[in-house]
């Protein structure tokens, strides 16, 4: 199994796209799985459509869901915090994808994205490992 370990500023945005270094890492592998995995507490790694306003919907859905405002009993860091300790359980710490050829499998719209409402952890650390097939 190959892997590598890759950092990204995700500050900015809600959702930050990846798809662009997974074929990076994928390219010339030949055929197998890539695991891709965020080793955090507070983000989590999704396949979704990128561009259409699917990130806004995305953020007003995890708004209502986990609304900032609330009393968590997890409270350091900034206002709100302890829903970004939920958001992983909503959004997985890990995506598996076939690869041919050297090419992730992803469905057409599909796109490989971080998704990070932690402000206070602008720095996360993803995760590439390639498994033969």
């Amino acid at each position: 199994m190959e892997t590598i370990e890759i950092t990204v500023e995700s500050a900015a945005e809600l959702v930050t796209e990846l798809t662009c270094e997974l074929g990076r890492f994928c390219s010339g592998r030949g055929d197998g799985l890539v695991n891709v995995f965020l080793p955090h507490a507070t983000a989590g790694i999704a396949l979704m459509e990128t561009g259409s306003g699917s990130e806004a919907d995305l953020a007003d859905a995890i708004d209502r869901l986990l609304p900032t405002d609330r009393p968590y009993r997890h409270q350091h860091g900034s206002p709100g915090h302890g829903r970004d300790h939920l958001l992983p359980c909503l959004v997985g710490s890990s995506v598996t994808i076939p690869v041919q050829d050297g090419r992730p499998l992803l469905g057409v719209w599909q796109r490989l994205v971080l998704v990070d409402s932690n402000r206070d952890n602008p720095l996360r650390k993803v995760r590439f490992s390639f498994l033969a097939g």
